[in-house]
């Protein structure tokens, strides 16, 4: 899987009085009608009960320059969003925004989880989407990130 390049996301949450974030790079769109998207999050995940128990999340696409946010996010640190500039979701049920590092993100409700062999997959309905500035998305490919280039 190493030799398919995916996007990088930051995946948002709140529950336990407190935000959750993690570094998703299995996320994809799943419907247009209605919006739905995907994200599969490993059961060793430490956000992964936060997921199941907060109702929502948000969906940061991370912007090309961003690898530093998705290696502390992909960590065990316990304050991921300390000097990060973030928002308050616009639907009640979703995570943080990181406007400054992300191109675009999604705010979801959860409207259905199952389990996959040791990943859970948790499907979204997008309530609010928001587009920021257009840049250039971060991508992950053989164990590295990786930009595009113009030919």
């Amino acid at each position: 899987m190493s030799n398919f390049a995916a996007s990088v996301t930051v995946v948002t949450s709140f529950s336990d009085e407190r935000h959750h974030g993690l570094t998703v790079s299995a996320f994809t769109s799943v419907s247009l009608d209605p919006p739905l998207v995907l994200i599969c999050i490993d059961h060793s995940s430490h956000s992964i009960a936060a997921l199941r128990v907060a109702g929502g999340f948000t969906v940061n696409m991370l912007r090309e320059g961003t690898a530093d946010v998705a290696v502390k996010f992909a960590s065990k640190d316990p304050d991921k969003f300390a000097g990060l500039a973030v928002v308050s979701p616009s639907y009640e049920g979703a995570g943080l925004r990181l406007p400054e590092h992300s191109y675009a993100c999604l705010e979801c409700s959860t409207v259905k989880s199952m389990e996959a062999g040791d990943h859970t997959i948790f499907i979204g309905h997008v309530e609010t989407a928001v587009r920021y500035d257009p840049a250039r998305p971060l991508l992950y490919w053989q164990r590295d990130f990786r930009r595009l280039h113009d030919e």
